[in-house]
Formats: C-alpha cells, structure tokens, sequence
C-alpha cells in the first residue's frame, strides 16, 4: 500500500504522517503512531476494550518473526475490511486508535516518573587535614 493509498483510507480522519518502517510503514498523528501498514494490511494501535470490538469484527493481531524464530504478538490489529472504503468507519477506528496511543504515552510517562531511583544521600565531607 502506498502513502496515497494510506491517506486515502484516513481522509475522514485528517492529515496523518507516513514514515517507513522495517518494510512497512507507521502512520502517525501529532507525532504518534497509531497505525502501521505491513504486507499490505493497515493494522491500528488497540487495548483491551478495542481489542474485543475488533475480535469481534473478524480482526487479528499484527505478528512477526524474530531472527531467532520466535513469534511475537503485538498491540497492533487488523483494520476491518470494511473499514478500508468507508471514511467515516475508518475515521471512528483511528480516533480510538490515536486515543489507545495517547493513553499509553501518558502510562508510560506516569510509570517512568514513579520508577526514578530515590536521590543520592549526601556524602560527609572529607575531614580536614590537621596542621
């Protein structure tokens, strides 16, 4: 799929940023990226609740192979088929995408604040020689 065909299907969402990305692509608004394209296929950012609604639409998990043969399941799902003539579905399917996002950057920005180690107690200054 090509940067055109990729704001094609987002039209209704507004402008989005293409950047290429380990053979695919990740599509990004506000400088996060909510949606990736690989083989083909236009996969969005879910959590738990998008994840059912998707389930529930015939979606599933963007998956890859490791180089040490391992597979690996993402937090990225398929884009309902007919999402991808829609404008307005596709639209509603970015926004809670672009939301997941949102919520997963302030999550992390959250828990890298709370994990900082607890300050250095001071050192004892070093005595003075005697004269």
């Amino acid at each position: 799929m090509d940067a055109e065909a990729i704001r094609e299907v987002f039209r209704g969402f507004g402008p989005v940023q293409i950047r290429r990305m380990f053979g695919g692509q990740g599509i990004y608004r506000d400088g996060l990226m909510f949606a990736l394209v690989a083989g083909g296929e236009v996969y969005l950012k879910a959590n738990e609740d998008s994840v059912r609604v998707l389930q529930e639409l015939g979606s599933r998990p963007f998956t890859f192979e490791t180089r040490d043969g391992r597979t690996t399941l993402t937090s990225y799902w398929l884009m309902p088929e007919s999402a991808l003539d829609d404008p307005d579905e596709a639209r509603d399917f970015a926004a809670t995408a672009l939301s997941v996002t949102r919520r997963a950057k302030t999550s992390k920005a959250g828990k890298a604040g709370r994990a900082k180690k607890a300050p250095k107690k001071p050192r004892k200054p070093a005595a003075e020689p005697a004269t």
